[in-house]
């Protein structure tokens, strides 16, 4: 029989931040899960939603070869996202004007707006995570979480 293992503090009984790793991992998930049935009645999956993030926040609209590296998936998975998108009018695809060759992905209205109401839902989601806590921890948290953030590259 295997009993729940027991929270270590962090500190130096847990030099390595195992204790850390496995409570941002966790925090993470819930998150996840939040807003994945937040995002539902939308119809958009959290891979959609992620890829709608990224075109939005491109100064031009990408090549389908450049969502895929900045995804960090295979270019199958970002043809797949945006054929579902595109059905849902979120994005269309444009051809580049300097290479006909090349596919961009656009927003449309639609997708502006869904994009809207995913920054809602993603807004609800952590409001849910952080109502346990007081304005000056979510303050300390900010700061914490955007020192950690910082070591991640730009999206475009």
């Amino acid at each position: 029989m295997t009993s729940a293992p027991v929270p270590v503090p962090p500190g130096p009984a847990d030099p390595d931040g195992g204790l850390l790793a496995e409570q941002l991992l966790r925090v993470t998930r819930r998150l996840h899960r939040i807003q994945k049935r937040q995002l539902e009645p939308l119809g958009i999956t959290p891979a959609q939603s992620r890829l709608l993030r990224t075109v939005a926040h491109c100064p031009e609209p990408p090549r389908m070869a450049d969502l895929a590296a900045r995804l960090e998936v295979v270019p199958r998975a970002v043809t797949s996202l945006v054929d579902g998108l595109e059905a849902a009018d979120c994005v269309r695809r444009a051809p580049d004007a300097a290479n006909r060759r090349v596919v961009r992905v656009e927003l449309t209205d639609t997708g502006r707006a869904t994009l809207r109401q995913l920054r809602s839902a993603r807004r609800e989601a952590a409001e849910e995570i952080l109502a346990p806590l007081t304005a000056d921890q979510r303050e300390l948290l900010g700061g914490l979480l955007t020192a950690l953030a910082e070591g991640s590259g730009p999206r475009c």
